[in-house]
């Protein structure tokens, strides 16, 4: 026990600190600032999950444009606490309100759109976590899907002016439940527009190096440890970003936004997970394989080795941007879909795996179990 902690506090002291653009493989993505603060200065803007990585960020980046007010709402107070005492030590004072609520809660967020009556919406609240949601696929129901249709309906409802939604590449062609509900999420934005004065938008995007759902944050803590830094398979590969471009991403979107495109970074080639933990042992101080091991543990469940941007029917085009491609609208029966999300009320009740998935394919055609072949799982092993 003792060698343990001795082992634990010589990488702890020798470890150095990672610049996460240096993971990369890129330059960083500059965006068009000067557009995004002359929509957001002077507008009264929410961020709903505004304490998690992402949300925080949008945060960070509102308040420089001199909003009216920014609500920055989000159901954990502890991540809300933390941010406002970094705008404090900062003297950002005034024009933010920090509001505890769930996007669950229909009435209080009923109330809180009447009280403020927001123009632009930054929808960042959900659960994101992969394998957490294979095991618990009523609340990924619960949160990405009715979350985002109470905000949605709120803002349709208090005519707010534009309201973008952070998705993920897991919504395209899914293969697990957070995918899943996700797309579903992007069916009631794009249905929703075609209805409502208010354009609705989403933003897909990949990784976000240092977010908290992020295998950085996770590999640090095990080169901190000594390692072995685990690793799914030795083929797996993933698009990534920082947190600034993801957040300047979701505030572009809103620049170029018409209503019910999906919005997406052009983030060049995706970074083999493997090559991406050899870079953070090096760049930390040590040597891959030598000082601290890679250990391939098996893609987890819902897992699967490509991610992509886009669907084949939603086609690709260019923006102002020369980073940012937009696609197609390709969901606008939002009748059809109410009927399936309520018919999800009672099977989220239920709590029964199998008739949450069948109902998600049955909405999602795209949707497909992932079930790893033999060959494309790794072994577990050292290399």
């Amino acid at each position: 026990m003792e060698q343990s902690k001795n082992i634990r506090k010589y990488f702890l002291n020798k470890t150095r600190k990672v610049d996460f653009e240096d993971l990369l493989g890129r330059e960083p993505v500059k965006l068009d600032m000067k557009s995004i603060g002359n929509y957001i200065q002077g507008r009264v803007v929410m961020v709903t999950g505004g304490g998690g990585s992402i949300g925080s960020e949008l945060c960070r980046q509102i308040i420089k444009f001199k909003p009216k007010k920014l609500i920055v709402l989000d159901n954990y107070e502890n991540n809300l606490y933390v941010l406002q005492q970094e705008f404090n030590r900062n003297g950002m004072y005034e024009n933010i309100d920090y509001v505890i609520a769930s996007v669950r809660d229909k009435c209080r967020l009923d109330l809180t759109f009447k009280k403020y009556r927001p123009e632009l919406v930054f929808h960042a609240a959900a659960h994101k976590h992969v394998p957490l949601m294979e095991e618990n696929p009523s609340e990924a129901i619960k949160n990405n899907v009715f979350g985002t249709l109470n905000v949605a309906t709120c803002a349709d409802k208090y005519k707010v002016k534009r309201f973008v939604m952070i998705s993920t590449d897991k919504a395209v062609n899914p293969t697990n439940i957070m995918g899943a509900t996700k797309r579903v999420c992007e069916m009631i934005i794009q249905s929703m527009d075609k209805r409502s004065e208010t354009q609705f938008v989403a933003v897909r995007f990949g990784n976000v190096l240092g977010s908290n759902g992020s295998v950085v944050p996770l590999f640090i803590e095990q080169i901190k440890n000594g390692g072995p830094v685990t690793v799914t398979h030795k083929d797996i590969n993933r698009f990534f970003m920082t947190i600034p471009e993801a957040a300047q991403l979701v505030l572009q979107a809103g620049v170029f936004a018409k209503g019910g495109e999906i919005f997406v970074l052009d983030m060049d080639k995706p970074v083999k997970i493997y090559d991406l933990a050899r870079d953070l042992i090096r760049l930390s101080g040590y040597i891959p394989n030598k000082d601290i091991k890679i250990k391939f543990i098996g893609l987890r469940p819902g897992e699967k080795l490509y991610e992509e941007v886009l669907t084949e029917e939603e086609g690709l085009n260019q923006t102002a941007h020369k980073k940012i491609f937009v696609g197609k609208p390709t969901f606008d029966n939002f009748d059809t879909l109410m009927v399936k999300i309520n018919e999800f009320k009672e099977i989220v009740k239920k709590e029964k795996r199998e008739e949450i998935i069948s109902k998600l394919e049955e909405m999602v055609p795209t949707y497909k179990r992932f079930k790893p072949a033999i060959d494309e799982v790794a072994a577990t092993k050292c290399i």
